[in-house]
């Protein structure tokens, strides 16, 4: 429940940044209205006069729906997915439902995901954003290399089971390198990866204080004291084990070098 919270306010806060980026879009347009000649768009050139068609519309209405869809491509394809649900199992584990903030986890975790996600971002811009700025490149090929450098840090946490789950359940022969694998079955097969690996790494965060857990509600039983609920007492006891030993730090060191 709470990470569906956090999943939430994250796919608001995105939703924000680019539909701020679509208004940017719309008053850059609006100046150039009623200027003489077409309207230069990344990847398609608009003529607002009297020969705009339809293709143009057409295309005008996919760059909108690429925006759209950017808040789940850097969810879901990225590292975010299993930071923000070990981060929120720390929280749950400690037994403070609200500290840190969802905004606040949510900052982090995309803070950690822009520092994993450097070499690949690199990789993009020198591959695709760069050329395509300077013409060397049409905007199909730079999507396509967008689409590689993505494929190459997924494929390196994906595990070959998911794969296989997709390709048995539509009867597709199973591809000879890792290369052939399209891209709509690494997204997915990826996804199934990092929840499986991140609720992992939330277990194995979990069992200290569980153990804590069941020391005060036996040392509470033992002494005749069952009225008062152990989460009271272990609480505090929970958050000076996690400050003693740097919590966070060490969660963080962990996270950082899971996608060494």
């Amino acid at each position: 429940m709470i990470t569906k919270k956090i999943f939430s306010s994250a796919v608001k806060i995105f939703k924000i940044m680019i539909l701020l980026f679509i208004i940017l879009f719309l008053f850059l347009l609006s100046q150039n209205l009623f200027a003489a000649g077409p309207i230069n768009v990344p990847g398609m050139t608009i003529n607002l006069g009297k020969d705009v068609g339809l293709v143009d519309t057409l295309e005008l209405l996919i760059l909108f729906t690429v925006l759209t869809l950017a808040p789940a491509f850097i969810i879901l394809c990225t590292s975010f997915t299993r930071i923000i649900i070990v981060l929120s199992f720390i929280r749950q584990a400690i037994g403070v439902q609200n500290l840190p903030p969802n905004q606040l986890l949510i900052g982090f975790a995309l803070f950690l995901s822009i520092f994993v996600m450097a070499p690949t971002g690199t990789a993009i811009y020198d591959n695709s954003i760069r050329p395509y700025m300077d013409k060397q490149i049409t905007s199909t090929d730079a999507l396509t290399n967008i689409e590689s450098s993505l494929t190459k840090f997924m494929m390196k946490y994906v595990r070959e089971k998911d794969l296989a789950l997709f390709y048995e359940t539509t009867s597709t022969p199973l591809p000879q390198t890792k290369g052939d694998v399209p891209f709509h079955y690494i997204v997915p097969a990826f996804i199934i990866s990092e929840l499986k690996t991140s609720f992992q790494i939330g277990f194995l965060l979990y069992i200290p204080f569980l153990i804590l857990d069941m020391v005060v509600a036996s040392v509470l039983m033992a002494m005749g004291m069952m009225m008062l609920p152990p989460i009271v007492v272990s609480m505090p006891f929970k958050l000076l084990l996690f400050v003693l030993v740097d919590g966070w730090q060490l969660v963080t060191g962990s996270l950082i070098r899971s996608f060494g």
